[in-house]
């Protein structure tokens, strides 16, 4: 029988996910490349993108060494990344300098200079998206301004995604999805305004080609096979934003149809068939042709495992590896068993009851983005008493993330973008008491798909489309995405936790004034 094979490649935060699937969604291989990330300077997150390539390539290895996947079965490629990366490239196509990732806020100067020369107003009236730091426009005139030489010699700058299309085609591109990165991308029109672009003072030359997400940009080339392993002349579609592709990969296409994602980086995606600006959100092209989506993006999905890792790890982990390890020795129990904590946190965080005894948690432990967009944010522990446990705590955690969720659903919902149930998807999902949690303060049903997977069906879904595997995006999800379980909001704890989210937002604007001044202090 001849098999088939669409892959997706993820450039996550962490790592790079492989996963080759089947075209009905089966995922035949998937693996996890891990990278480093870089912390220079105070506000600087940076990644070396020939570390993304490397892990690509070790990756596609791995997938032919150890299954039977052949490299003439895949055809065809797709790629999806983090957002707001900034990868200047010479002329050669060499990359000049590292990455700064899309947690890097070093351009805080830049962006108040746009506002200044060029009015919120303008760059909103085009671009749909605030200013924040967090974006590639700051970045590239924060390297104009601090790396001048690195600056003229750029040929054009990259994306993540684009950069790991050129490395397979040798071909520069720029996908629609990743277009609100730079504020000179016009949201109406998915175009570069060149005009808006000058006003910035950012050479034009330097954006590249834009693409349809499901575009075929080339194939791959010869250098490349012989780096990944994959057949010269595979189609290579230009792919898209992570959270675009896992909002395709969750089965998310029409109108009110949202993807929520917990996570380092969580938020929600709303689909639209109209750009609707929100000045308190972040706005883009989806990855399905003629859709766009509304996005709340929080910092806050990473706060469970801070605190798995400080306080159910360090010295505790030490004593539950010893006792594994000897509960392994005795042949008594399995060692696995013995050391999962992240199940004892949510049945610790069970344990406690909806509003978790009064304990409210903000989780803003790298500043904030949507809807606040407050840098200078911290993550609050409210109500502590020597009555809390670690089950308070654990629970507040869900809680808080949740209320995270719900501010930014409410926010577009008060500018017009109403949402129906939600696509759950990340880490987050596997958690039945978060996800519970999460239907219980929204009041919207959770729908959980094949969540650790969905960002990369959603990649390898574009290849499908892009080389006519599937006839169009309506044939690709039907065909591949299958829903596991839901989770109904209890009405008797919605109306609780809507006193709970309200105590939440007046904890914010009580402290919000306050944290300028513990970074003064820091």
């Amino acid at each position: 029988m001849h098999n088939e094979y669409l892959l997706g490649i993820d450039i996550g935060t962490s790592g790079c996910k492989i996963a080759a699937f089947t075209p009905d969604g089966e995922v035949a291989f998937q693996c996890t490349e891990k990278y480093e990330t870089l912390y220079p300077a105070k506000d600087c997150v940076e990644q070396n993108p020939l570390d993304w390539w490397a892990a690509v390539c070790r990756g596609t290895q791995r997938m032919f060494a150890q299954t039977a996947i052949h490299p003439h079965e895949v055809k065809g490629i797709g790629v999806d990344g983090q957002s707001w990366s900034m990868i200047p490239v010479d002329v050669t196509g060499q990359v000049l300098r590292n990455s700064m990732i899309w947690m890097d806020r070093r351009a805080v100067s830049q962006c108040e200079q746009m506002k200044h020369s060029v009015g919120e107003e303008r760059i909103f009236a085009v671009s749909g998206n605030p200013l924040s730091p967090s974006y590639t426009t700051g970045k590239i005139l924060w390297m104009k301004e601090h790396e001048p030489e690195l600056y003229a010699r750029t040929h054009k700058v990259l994306q993540c995604n684009s950069f790991i299309v050129f490395k397979l085609t040798g071909i520069v591109s720029h996908d629609l999805s990743q277009g609100y990165g730079i504020h000179a991308f016009d949201m109406q029109t998915g175009t570069w305004d060149i005009e808006l672009c000058r006003e910035l003072g950012i050479d034009p030359g330097l954006l590249p080609e834009l693409y349809g997400c499901s575009d075929i940009v080339g194939t791959v080339n010869e250098e490349a096979a012989a780096s990944s392993g994959l057949l010269i002349g595979t189609p290579v579609v230009a792919g898209g934003l992570d959270a675009a592709c896992g909002t395709l990969g969750v089965g998310a296409i029409h109108d009110g149809e949202t993807q929520e994602q917990g996570g380092q980086a969580g938020g929600m995606s709303i689909v639209m068939s109209q750009p609707i600006m929100n000045d308190k959100l972040i706005l883009g092209f989806h990855v399905v042709s003629g859709k766009w989506l509304l996005q709340g993006g929080t910092v806050g999905g990473g706060s469970l495992n801070w605190f798995q890792r400080e306080l159910f790890g360090k010295g505790v982990i030490a004593d539950k590896l010893q006792d594994a390890a000897e509960a392994e020795q005795n042949g008594s129990i399995a060692a696995q068993s013995v050391f999962e904590p992240f199940r004892e946190i949510n049945e610790e965080a069970a344990q406690i009851s909806e509003g978790s005894d009064g304990l409210i948690f903000l989780p803003y432990m790298a500043g904030e983005r949507s809807p606040i967009w407050d840098i200078d944010a911290k993550g609050v522990f409210l109500g502590l008493s020597y009555a809390t446990t670690r089950g308070h705590m654990a629970r507040a955690i869900m809680e808080g993330c949740a209320y995270s969720l719900q501010h930014n659903l409410i926010t577009a919902a008060d500018g017009g973008v109403g949402v129906g149930e939600l696509y759950s998807m990340g880490g987050a999902a596997n958690s039945q008491l978060w996800s519970q949690i999460k239907a219980d303060i929204t009041g919207k049903t959770l729908r959980i798909a094949a969540s650790d997977t969905a960002t990369t069906l959603g990649a390898a879904m574009l290849a499908g489309v892009g080389t006519g595997m599937y006839k169009d995006f309506a044939e690709a999800v039907r065909r591949t995405v299958r829903f596991q379980r839901a989770y109904a909001p209890d009405p008797a704890h919605t109306e609780l936790y809507t006193k709970g989210y309200e105590l939440y937002l007046s904890a914010y604007a009580s402290l919000k004034d306050w944290f300028p001044q513990m970074k003064a202090r820091s």
